[in-house]
């Protein structure tokens, strides 16, 4: 990397792990971290502004391809942008129509959303770990910065920060659909008589605490395991990938046989974030 031949293993791989942040540090005001620790000191509401560059780049991408499809599509021979976006679509819908038993205008292009970004921000995976760094590093310098202190990732989905944020917008429509369907008392009431229930109103009311921590967890549990799932897979094959860019005249052969392979995690979680999705806000679009 542009940082130097100088860099230790450890140093090598935390600099590569490190997002360019932007906030409030209490000493140097707004401005960019230039290590970790400053990152830290910044706090809550400091910006990882590679994720969010890269993630909203690549959303864009995806809405300006699939919206050249639909406004070049045709009845006649279709292109081949045409077949592979009218692909994707059928794929789609049919895992909505398999999955979802509720009725929703917003799933299908919700799940084609969330299949086709999530893809795009996992492939930035198999680009070379150190080309878009090392690039970000000689931009930095070319505006003052230290090119050791230019930190830059370049896979939203390694950001646990991004991961948990599209988790909680999957949580935040299970409970917009529980409550439409179930209604307010209907979903308090899932949350508090289930899984134990009693004849004997005073025994059912001992039971609602234990009911409703119960339910609290599994609820919980739909959004954390989306984040942290996507999160981990995403973030150990950056490691490995990091780990392969350092041995040397082995690196091609293992960084293309791990590359192969890494296709099938990239594609295989988009798949399942969107899967899980859709069987979250099936069930709970269900009434019981």
């Amino acid at each position: 990397m542009a940082t130097g031949d100088n860099l230790t293993t450890t140093a090598y791989i935390q600099h590569h792990l490190q997002n360019l942040t932007f906030g409030l540090h209490p000493e140097n005001g707004w401005s960019f971290a230039t290590s970790a620790e400053q990152a830290t000191e910044m706090g809550f509401w400091a910006i990882h502004v590679d994720t969010m560059a890269w993630s909203i780049g690549l959303g864009i991408l995806f809405l300006w391809v699939f919206r050249m499809a639909a406004k070049t599509a045709t009845t006649g021979v279709p292109s081949g942008l045409q077949n592979f976006v009218e692909m994707m679509v059928e794929f789609v819908d049919n895992s909505v129509r398999e999955t979802f038993h509720g009725k929703s205008k917003l799933i299908a292009p919700l799940s084609l959303t969330i299949f086709c970004w999530i893809f795009l921000m996992n492939l930035m995976d198999l680009v070379p770990v150190d080309f878009l760094p090392m690039l970000a590093q000689k931009i930095g310098a070319l505006f003052g910065a230290d090119p050791s202190h230019v930190y830059f990732k370049v896979v939203p989905t390694t950001d646990v920060n991004a991961t948990l944020g599209m988790s909680l917008s999957v949580f935040a429509l299970i409970i917009f659909y529980s409550i439409r369907e179930k209604g307010f008392s209907g979903f308090v009431a899932e949350l508090t008589l289930h899984p134990f229930n009693a004849s004997n109103p005073f025994v059912q009311a001992l039971l609602i605490p234990v009911n409703f921590l119960l339910e609290a967890v599994t609820l919980l549990a739909k959004p954390v395991s989306l984040a942290l799932r996507l999160f981990g897979n995403l973030y150990a094959g950056e490691l490995i990938f990091i780990l392969i860019a350092m041995v040397g005249l082995w690196q091609l052969p293992l960084h293309f046989a791990w590359a192969t392979f890494h296709i099938l995690i990239i594609t295989l979680q988009a798949f399942i974030f969107m899967m899980l999705t859709i069987v979250y806000l099936s069930m709970a679009s269900e009434k019981h």
